[in-house]
């Protein structure tokens, strides 16, 4: 069975990156432009992981933990916040809210697929 990664970032540019080297790494890639999408998207694609950015229009990354721990969905799935912030105030809140992991753009290709790989069990 393959692991299902959901991306929620409204750069095209990085949902492209994440796509080549997640689906190289034999990951099934879906992905959103923002965290309305996402948030919809989710019971779709019943990811393995969600990976989501924190700067988006419409709704934010920490909209998209807040909602997917919330009442309505109450999802375990680990969630990892990929974003240019790196303030020790917002990966605070990002843990309370229950992200799993936060890792810092640029990100190291070979680094964020040993993470996933960790936090799925997906073998290479």
């Amino acid at each position: 069975m393959t692991t299902k990664v959901l991306a929620i970032d409204d750069s095209r540019t990085i949902r492209n990156l994440l796509k080549v080297s997640l689906e190289g790494a034999g990951f099934e890639f879906h992905c959103a432009c923002d965290g309305v999408e996402g948030v919809e998207m989710f019971p779709e694609v019943e990811p393995d992981v969600v990976i989501t950015d924190i700067n988006m229009p419409n709704m934010d990354g920490f909209g998209v933990i807040d909602t997917l721990r919330g009442e309505t969905v109450k999802t375990t799935v680990p969630i990892i916040v990929l974003t240019t912030e790196s303030s020790d105030n917002l990966k605070t809140r990002a843990r309370d809210s229950g992200a799993t992991g936060w890792i810092v753009k640029p990100f190291d290709d070979e680094s964020l697929v040993k993470v996933l790989q960790r936090l799925t069990g997906h073998a290479a």
